[in-house]
């Protein structure tokens, strides 16, 4: 099945409105340096394409291409013989067709790493694997849903359409790795409340700070209220971090009730303790390692144009930091609040652990 996905995308060109070419022949033309006034050394090239037109009005045609590209590649492609890409302003003169190329057709490479992915976590996990697929698969349509929706509303109650895309992601998701049990109830409360609560910490000391040291500047393209848009960005990134740890705990304190069945209060709650301790410090490392990653291109190229390390951060890590911060203020929280709240449930009870 993976091979024939493979092959359909590889020449699924028909489906596109867009021109496609199939790169024959490339020859250098040229090569410069550049060197710019920070002392920031570049090359740039010219290629010359010979491109087959691949569907469309101008299909089987041959076109010329002059390509220019850098060496750091960062605004500009590298082509190579076999690469597929986008075309444009094809013309044609007394020399023949021409046009420009504009990015690489990666369809095909797309449906390779989806289809590695799903097929490992179905091989590797099962049925279990399989309801995670459909847990994203699903989480991805609501929020295309969400934007769809914020977008007809002109961005009028952003909080709100995202407040209630979190719930119904976080009952979504549980649902799916627990089921409809009390196991899933228990972690979507501690995972809803922890996750909330972050959030209203976070605007308080937003308010009683003035906002001063955020830096709205750095969402240049959004055409929105930024303010609104970012406390949605907080909610979404804190809840699947609360959410993965809620998981945790919920399934090994259940698992101890099984096993002990005389286990009370202070037994089950130093053990949900103790998991969400050991969890709770990679969980952050986690939400750093992303942000740092994130935001290292974009620190890096304000560093080279002769920028202070200051005037970086806040430029291009700012808001990242707070949304960290934010996680790791809900994950904080929702240690001893799950802990606490399924520990009070399942105390003395046998019933309710095998439901």
């Amino acid at each position: 099945m993976g091979l024939a996905l493979i092959l359909f995308t590889a020449h699924d060109q028909f489906l596109y409105r867009q021109p496609i070419g199939r790169v024959l022949t490339v020859k250098e033309t040229s090569r410069h340096k550049r060197t710019d006034e920070f002392k920031n050394v570049d090359y740039q090239m010219t290629q010359k394409l010979t491109v087959k037109v691949m569907n469309g009005r101008y299909k089987g045609k041959i076109v010329q291409v002059h390509n220019r590209y850098s060496a750091s590649g960062a605004l500009d492609q590298h082509y190579r013989v076999g690469q597929e890409g986008f075309l444009s302003q094809i013309n044609h003169d007394r020399h023949g067709y021409s046009a420009s190329l504009n990015g690489l057709k990666r369809d095909t490479i797309l449906v390779f790493l989806l289809w590695l992915a799903l097929s490992a976590l179905i091989l590797l996990l099962g049925s279990a694997g399989a309801r995670a697929a459909l847990s994203v698969v699903l989480n991805f349509g609501l929020i295309l849903g969400a934007i769809s929706v914020n977008l007809r509303l002109q961005a009028s109650h952003v909080v709100l359409i995202f407040s209630l895309l979190a719930v119904i992601f976080t009952i979504v998701t549980l649902l799916l790795v627990f089921g409809a049990n009390l196991q899933s109830l228990l972690a979507m409360v501690a995972t809803l409340l922890s996750t909330f609560v972050s959030l209203g910490i976070c605007l308080v000391v937003m308010a009683l700070t003035n906002q001063k040291g955020i830096y709205y500047e750095s969402m240049q393209y959004v055409t929105q209220n930024p303010r609104t848009l970012f406390i949605a960005e907080i909610l979404l990134g804190s809840l699947g971090a609360v959410m993965d740890e809620s998981s945790d705990v919920v399934a090994t304190v259940f698992e101890l009730k099984r096993v002990d069945q005389r286990a009370g209060f202070k037994k089950l709650f130093k053990a949900g303790m103790q998991v969400g301790k050991s969890v709770m410090g990679p969980l952050i490392n986690v939400l750093l390692l992303i942000f740092f990653a994130s935001t290292f291109t974009c620190a890096l190229l304000y560093l080279k144009n002769g920028n202070s390390w200051g005037y970086t951060f806040d430029m291009s890590m700012c808001l990242g930091m707070v949304q960290s911060l934010a996680a790791g203020i809900g994950i904080v929280i929702n240690v001893p609040l799950i802990s606490t709240l399924i520990a009070y449930v399942l105390k003395g009870s046998d019933e309710s652990v095998n439901d």
